[in-house]
């Protein structure tokens, strides 16, 4: 009769240290952590026919930096003839009143005190100072001339049509017809790519050149032509 009571006192027993050991601990903020399992005993209550969660990997962050676009080098140097809105410095030895910034005017001249006008367009800047030393001469002795390029204004292409940036925009170097309707900002949605065209004034006559912009993109680049200062770019 007293093998029982002593049977119920030993699974009592057995019953309060499961439960001690299941105890979570409390922290200063009141707040139970978690019963803490190892991965051996997490591994035991998978079944065995069950997979292991696949390892989640981290990506890198790649960041890509933008380049800049590159701009076309002015077309500057020793024979590169003067137009109009172009600015230049001419600079006369030992007399600062006829050391001037002057812009070259729509009529292709600039002015100068004593001298008044003179043709500059068309010109090297070597050659206009030569031009300018020699009506000099009459004015002042053995003059000394210089002339410097400040800014190139002159030479411009003008792209107008179905692009998104139709304008007027300087020929600072060699530029394609691809590179002049890529500085337009490229195409609207109403644009005929395969009826645009090159207008330039040849010899006082206007000539005209059908481009296919298909055939600009191909092989061969067929009608990628290099423009020239006046030329316009029409995109139907």
């Amino acid at each position: 009769m007293v093998k029982v009571p002593w049977a119920v006192a030993c699974l009592l027993a057995v019953l309060l240290a499961a439960g001690c050991s299941n105890k979570r601990t409390v922290k200063a903020d009141g707040v139970g952590s978690a019963p803490t399992v190892s991965v051996a005993s997490a591994a035991s209550w998978r079944g065995a026919g069950e997979a292991a969660a696949p390892q989640v990997k981290e990506m890198p962050i790649v960041e890509v930096s933008a380049q800049p676009t590159s701009v076309p080098l002015p077309v500057t140097g020793p024979q590169y003839k003067l137009g109009p809105e172009d600015q230049i410095r001419v600079s006369v030895w030992e007399n600062a009143q006829l050391t001037l910034d002057l812009v070259v005017r729509p009529d292709g001249k600039i002015s100068m005190p004593l001298i008044q006008d003179v043709m500059a367009e068309g010109q090297t800047a070597a050659e206009l100072a030569t031009q300018i030393q020699q009506k000099l001469t009459a004015f002042i002795k053995e003059p000394q001339v210089s002339v410097i390029m400040l800014q190139i204004n002159a030479p411009k292409f003008y792209v107008i049509g179905n692009v998104v940036r139709p304008g007027t925009y300087p020929l600072r170097g060699e530029t394609s017809v691809l590179q002049a309707l890529s500085l337009a900002g490229g195409f609207t949605q109403f644009a005929s790519l395969r009826s645009i065209k090159l207008i330039r004034n040849a010899g006082g006559k206007q000539e005209v050149r059908k481009i296919n912009y298909y055939d600009v993109i191909g092989v061969g680049g067929e009608g990628n032509y290099l423009l020239k200062s006046g030329d316009t770019v029409v995109v139907p």
